[in-house]
């Protein structure tokens, strides 16, 4: 029997050579190439991570008031083609992922 250690490690890999992994990777250099573009960026990511850790919690406050201003920030990030492209890599990329969590938890389910 192979280790399963190995496995992720060749998964791991096999990811990095994915085209989604590239794409991804190569517009986050244009990104960050441009100091402007990366704090916009960092800026949503960090405000967008903030609003899904409190909905995960359950906490009953998450409200428009907190989604309306980083679909706002969102909005206005999108314009740039740069941030666009990179949007659209990164969803690519995280929708590669989630496949492939999904094919693993499909598989590790343990029925009853």
């Amino acid at each position: 029997m192979r280790n399963v250690y190995d496995i992720a490690r060749e998964l791991a890999y096999s990811l990095k050579e994915t085209d989604q992994y590239k794409n991804y990777i190569a517009a986050k250099e244009r990104v960050d190439a441009n100091e402007d573009r990366a704090k916009m960026v960092k800026d949503l990511q960090e405000k967008s991570l903030e609003l899904q850790t409190q909905m995960m919690l359950g906490q009953d406050n998450v409200s428009n008031e907190m989604l309306e201003p980083i679909q706002k920030l969102y909005a206005a990030a999108s314009t740039d083609p740069v941030v666009a492209e990179f949007f659209a890599a990164e969803m690519a990329y995280t929708q590669v992922v989630g496949d492939i969590y999904g094919i693993i938890g499909e598989a590790v389910r343990i029925e009853k």
